[in-house]
């Protein structure tokens, strides 16, 4: 008698790429700072005498969170590169939803589209770097010989 083969679907928390999650959580993140920074600064007149502090935190927040898919991800630049653009994407779209509800937010800041390109530069900087520390950790760590072949010119002697 055969019995059958019962299969069981994994959740679907297990089927998301770590890349993909680290990705939407950063950019999760980093609207979340963007848009408690523009609330702070544009809706809450009781804190502009704070201004430097108010905008220094948003700066720290910020880039801590910015750095998440890089420090995540450090020893593979891909899934760093794929991780961080998902996050930066995320972002600017919100950023670029922001720009309806704050006027003159595009001219006193950047457009969206400067901004995607600005952190895909960044986080392209950073992958690269990182696959270039990789591959000179991996040179340093790995003695590189010289190949050991004969030369089509050398002639065998025989006696």
């Amino acid at each position: 008698m055969i019995e059958p083969v019962i299969t069981e679907r994994p959740a679907q928390a297990e089927v998301t790429h770590p890349a993909i999650s680290t990705g939407l959580y950063t950019g999760a993140l980093l609207m979340i700072v963007m848009l408690g920074a523009l609330v702070a600064a544009n809706r809450i007149p009781g804190l502009d005498k704070y201004a430097l502090e108010r905008n220094g935190a948003s700066y720290s927040l910020f880039a801590l969170f910015m750095m998440i898919p890089v420090l995540r991800f450090l020893k593979r630049p891909l899934q760093l590169f794929g991780s961080a653009v998902i996050g930066w994407t995320i972002f600017v779209l919100g950023y670029d939803f922001a720009g309806m509800y704050f006027p003159n937010l595009f001219q006193v800041l950047r457009t969206p589209f400067q901004v995607l390109i600005e952190g895909a530069i960044f986080y392209g900087v950073c992958a690269v770097g990182s696959w270039v520390g990789e591959m000179a950790l991996h040179a340093r760590h790995h003695a590189i010989a010289p190949r050991r072949r004969r030369s089509d010119s050398y002639t065998h002697h025989s006696s």
